[in-house]
This record gives structure tokens, C-alpha cells and sequence, in this order.
């Protein structure tokens, strides 16, 4: 199989994740924005990752928030704080990153991330010339559904692109759901913190960095 077009997620994959008890410190400090200072820690918990549009109605309604409000919020200071990680030096992109100038593809972004946080990134680290299209969500909780495995975003790429043939590269099962969902391709690539995790989905590759894609692009 050749690839004309390659869509990475961000987060593990281009660039290194965020650790948790920033993003957690961020969605304590969002409530705090709100005047609620003695936050359920389970509430601040389900508010740092992986939150559904159910569980923050439900939350905000237990303290007199307006939901969509709290979110917008929500999503603007944990941008902040991942921002704040990548221009201290916590959060950079992975050595590996130069491989795809070497790839005759058609690149895009993909990341379940905040747009700001991805847009920042790209222009922080100098890094926007290399990708065609970049994709994270809106800061709504309708943008919430949209996560992988939805396909919503790679659809919305993949458009942009206008390629024959994709290839999404991600180190999350959601984004080898999400492949699938839309049609195409996968390759969950084994960084650091995924060396030894044991895939319950099958990706078309598995592989250890970027480089392999080369390979991979001219098979």
C-alpha cells in the first residue's frame, strides 16, 4: 500500500503529552475561576480528561454553573497551562519529527486537543510549515462528541487533503477507532509511554517512530 497522505494526532505523537497533574491543577483552577474552591477532587478529576457533554452539565448543575460557559473556560486555561509547559521546555516535539520532510505526502493534524493548543504549538515551535491542514476541537461542549473514534475531524481533513490514499498515525486506541471509522489506514506508533501497552484494536502498522514511515510511504 503507497499513502499520499499521512494525518497524525498531536499529543504522543508530534509532540510530547502534557503531564496529568498540570492538566488536573488547570481544571481545579477553572472551578476556583468560578468561586468554587473546595471542588469534589473526583469532579476536578472527570473535568482534566476525557469529559463527556452528560458529565459536565451534571457537575456544573451541582454548583450553579452554567455549563457551556464553565467549559469555554475550562479549555482556555488548560490551553494556557500547556502552553505555558511548552515555553518552559516540558512539553517539545519528539527528535524524531524531522523524518517527515522526507515523506512525498500530504501531511494534517488530527488532535482531540484544543484548536489554541494546537495553533500554538505549531507556530511556537516553528513547526506549521510542515502540515497541510490542523485540526483540534472548538472549546463547546458539542466539539466533546466530536473526539476520536468519532472521524468527525479526520473526514474534515481528509477533505482538505483531497488524497487517494490516507494513513492516520496515532498512540491511542481512540485513534485506531477513529481510523476506522473513517475508512482509512492506521499506525500506532510505540513512543515511550506506550513501549509495552497491549492493543486491544489492529492497526494496519505498528511502529516505533516517524521513521518508519518512510518506509512505510514508499512501500
Amino acid at each position: 500500500m503507497t499513502y499520499d497522505t499521512v494525518v497524525f494526532d498531536n499529543d504522543g505523537v508530534l509532540v510530547g503529552r502534557t503531564h496529568y497533574d498540570v492538566l488536573q491543577d488547570a481544571a481545579a483552577e477553572t472551578f476556583s475561576q468560578f468561586g468554587v474552591t473546595d471542588a469534589d477532587p473526583d469532579h476536578v478529576d472527570q473535568m482534566t480528561i476525557g469529559a463527556t457533554p452528560t458529565q459536565v452539565t451534571r457537575i456544573c448543575r451541582q454548583y450553579g454553573l452554567d455549563p457551556d460557559h464553565f467549559w469555554q473556560e475550562r479549555d482556555s486555561v488548560l490551553s494556557a497551562a500547556q502552553q505555558t509547559e511548552a515555553r518552559d521546555g516540558r512539553k517539545t516535539p519528539y527528535d524524531d519529527l524531522s523524518a517527515l520532510a522526507d515523506l512525498d505526502t500530504s501531511l494534517g493534524i488530527v488532535s482531540s486537543n484544543q484548536q489554541e493548543t494546537v495553533d500554538f504549538l505549531l507556530d511556537h515551535f516553528d513547526i506549521g510549515d510542515l502540515f497541510d491542514t490542523a485540526y483540534g476541537r472548538s472549546p463547546t461542549l458539542e466539539s466533546l462528541d466530536l473526539r476520536k473514534p468519532n472521524p468527525h475531524y479526520i473526514e474534515r481533513a481528509l477533505a482538505d487533503l483531497d488524497g487517494d490514499s490516507a494513513l492516520f498515525v496515532g498512540d491511542n486506541e481512540s485513534d485506531i477507532k477513529a481510523a476506522e471509522n473513517a475508512g482509512i489506514d492506521s499506525a500506532f506508533i510505540r513512543r515511550p509511554h506506550r513501549e509495552d501497552w497491549d492493543l486491544n484494536v489492529w492497526p494496519t502498522w505498528d511502529i516505533d517512530g516517524l521513521d518508519d514511515l518512510r518506509d512505510i510511504c514508499r512501500a
